[in-house]
Order: structure tokens, then C-alpha cells, then sequence
């Protein structure tokens, strides 16, 4: 048995890499090729009567942990420089805005809809309002540099406004000014985290000689998150800062503390890591993504009801996007077609309390928001090719 679980695991694996290799080529969102993989599992083994278990509360666990390298990840591959002050603010705004007023926009459609209170609307509607950075960033690969930037930064901020938004709400059964006032107290409390944590890391990082380095870091990283997690902090705050800071330590030689780190050293060890992360990152999402596929029921895939509000979301994403890149003077081509749903989306779904639930907010709707965002990315990149060419 074991021997089956390794050889399936590394075949898995396997062909997870080769649609990310061959992704680029063929325009095909990876996530997509993924999901198919982990419902052929299924498929097959039902088909051959094999007996697997329930494997429903691994993937909160490894959509954790992929949210927390995926942030991390992205933080290190971010330049800073005054010439992105613009292309941070705009990243920032259309992280920001379009997800609020979708969120508030499907909050009072589920209110209208289906009889809900707002609050539980809105919490219920956020999931399908953040870009997922698993799926953009992979996506970006192939776009000129400066519409790759913009979709790192923008996926990753979603990520952690959507995270943040979600968190608040979820914690105040009623929000009023007492809210804001303790989210505000958590939000100090979290950047004063950082920067302890920020700074303890980053020498513990400067100073470790043995030849297991960055795997305790990364171990260190991801504890730090739980930790602040289970304290309700906004935690995706620590892992940006920390991924941006170490990743533009040449850019704070002037602190003395900095100059302490030996930069022009590590420099190099943050490549390593950033190496390291990317492979880690990788084999998470993949697995993710492979999980969720086999926890798909087909029923749930083809279901008519969900499917008209999912392609209401689509349409809503699209004028948002559209109406937010003029804004943003950003080009619409290719940017409006990479706003894909997928990790977070998922993780968000699944966090939502029994009692605060839905009923046609179902598995049904996130897989079909998922793969038709997906699909709508994949054809938008290969019209956006073809005009390009």
C-alpha cells in the first residue's frame, strides 16, 4: 500500500510539472488540467472499486500553507524603487476597490436573492471576489514586464484585502465602531510582530552556517503565521513584509542594522531561498489543486442552477475590471483577462462557518466561478497573443 501511494504521488506530481511546463504553449491554466487529474483519480477509483479515505480535512491544511508560500513567494520576486511608486499605487487600488464593490455588489444580490442578512451575503460573496496569485502568477509568466509586475502585485495584495476583509467579518457578528477600533489595535499589533519578526529572521538567516538553512526558516515562517493566526491578526500582513523586506535588503544598506546582515551575502542566500520556496510552492499548490479535483462530484461540475450565477460573476468581474484599468491607465490587454479564481477562493469557501452558509453558495458555484475565470484567461492570453504577434 504504501509502495501505491508513493508511485501515485510521484505521477501525480509528475504530470503537475508537465502541465506547468507546457502551460505557457498552450495557454492552458494549469489549475484546469489539475482539477481534471484529481477527478480522473476519482473517477478511477470508484471505477476499480479502491478504497481511499476521506481526505476532505487535508485540504484546508495544504491551502494554508500554499496561501502562506504563495504570498511569500510573490513578496520576493517585488522590486522596490521609486520608479514603481506608481505601478504599486495602481496594483493597490485595483486590489482594493473592485474586490469591495463586487463583494458589496454580490453581498446585496444574495440579500435580494435569497432572503439572507447582508453581513451574511457579504461573507458568503468575498470568496468570489479575490484574484487568486496561485493561478495569475503562474499565468504571468509570459507577459511583458511591466504587466507581469503589475499582476504579482495585484494578486498578492487581493490576497491579503480579501483575507483581511474576510477575517473582519467573520469575527464581528455585528460591525460598528468597536470593530474598527480592535481591528485596528490587531492591525498595530501585527506590523509590531513583523517587524521583531521580521528583523529576528532575517539575522537568524545571516547567521546560520549549518548546511540546513532555509527549510527551519521556512518552518519559522509558517509557525509565526499560525500562531498570529490563532490570535484572529491579519498574519498574510507578516509574510508580504518579511518576503519584500528580505528580498530588497540591498535597497536598506543605509540602516545600520541592515549593513549588520552582510546584504551583498545575502543576496545570494535569498535567491537560494526564493529557489527553494518556488519548488516548495509548487508541489503544495499542486497537490492543492489535484485534492479539490478529486473532491469534485460531476453533478456538482454540470449543476444549471449555480451556473447562472456563476457566469452573473464572471460578467460582474469583467466590468469591474474593464471600468478599473482605464482608471488605473493600465493596459487592458492582456491584464483584463488574468483576474482567475482558485486557491483562496477555495480556502475562504471552505472556512465559512456551517451555520453562516449559503445554500446555492455551494461547491456547484466555486468550481464553476474557478474554471470559468480560467477559461475566460485562457482564451483572453491566447486572443492577446495572437494581437500581439
Amino acid at each position: 500500500m504504501s509502495n501505491a501511494i508513493i508511485i501515485s504521488l510521484c505521477l501525480l506530481l509528475l504530470i503537475s510539472y508537465m502541465f506547468d511546463v507546457s502551460s505557457p504553449k498552450t495557454k492552458i491554466p494549469s489549475v484546469i488540467l489539475l482539477l481534471i487529474v484529481g477527478w480522473a483519480v476519482r473517477q478511477a477509483a470508484d471505477f476499480f472499486g479502491i478504497s481511499i479515505p476521506n481526505l476532505s480535512p487535508i485540504l484546508p491544511i495544504i491551502g494554508t500553507v500554499g496561501l502562506i508560500l504563495i504570498v511569500f513567494e510573490g513578496a520576493l520576486d517585488l522590486e522596490l524603487n521609486r520608479s514603481k511608486k506608481k505601478l504599486i499605487i495602481s496594483s493597490i487600488s485595483m486590489s482594493l476597490i473592485p474586490m469591495l464593490v463586487l463583494s458589496i455588489g454580490i453581498g446585496l444580490a444574495f440579500d435580494a436573492i435569497f432572503g439572507v442578512e447582508f453581513r451574511r451575503g457579504l461573507l458568503n460573496a468575498v470568496p468570489f471576489a479575490v484574484i487568486s496569485s496561485a493561478i495569475a502568477i503562474s499565468s504571468a509568466k509570459n507577459l511583458l514586464p511591466k504587466d507581469r509586475e503589475f499582476v504579482i502585485y495585484e494578486s498578492t495584495f487581493s490576497d491579503i484585502f480579501a483575507v483581511v476583509l474576510f477575517n473582519f467579518i467573520i469575527r464581528n457578528e455585528v460591525i460598528d465602531g468597536n470593530s474598527f477600533v480592535v481591528f485596528g489595535w490587531q492591525l498595530i499589533l501585527i506590523l509590531v510582530i513583523t517587524v521583531i519578526a521580521t528583523l529576528g529572521l532575517s539575522l537568524l538567516m545571516s547567521k546560520i552556517r549549518h548546511r540546513v538553512k532555509f527549510v527551519p526558516i521556512i518552518l519559522l515562517i509558517i509557525l509565526i503565521y499560525a500562531i498570529a493566526k490563532e490570535y484572529h491578526l491579519p498574519a498574510l500582513i507578516f509574510i508580504f513584509i518579511l518576503g519584500l523586506f528580505i528580498g530588497n535588503l540591498d535597497k536598506f544598506k543605509r540602516f545600520r542594522f541592515v549593513d549588520k546582515l552582510q546584504p551583498e551575502i545575502m543576496v545570494k542566500e535569498v535567491v537560494k531561498l526564493n529557489d527553494i520556496t518556488t519548488e516548495i510552492t509548487f508541489s503544495i499548490r499542486s497537490l492543492f489543486f489535484i485534492l479539490f479535483g478529486y473532491l469534485i462530484n460531476t453533478h456538482e461540475l454540470l449543476n444549471a442552477k449555480t451556473f447562472i450565477i456563476a457566469t452573473g460573476i464572471l460578467v460582474g468581474i469583467i466590468v469591474l475590471r474593464i471600468i478599473g484599468l482605464k482608471i488605473a491607465r493600465q493596459n487592458l490587454n492582456p491584464l483584463l483577462y488574468v483576474a482567475p479564481r482558485g486557491l483562496i477562493t477555495i480556502l475562504l469557501f471552505i472556512t465559512i462557518p456551517e451555520t453562516e452558509h449559503i445554500a446555492m453558495v455551494n461547491n456547484s458555484l466555486v468550481i464553476q466561478v474557478i474554471v470559468l475565470t480560467a477559461l475566460f484567461m485562457m482564451v483572453g492570453l491566447m486572443i492577446s497573443k495572437r494581437q500581439t504577434k
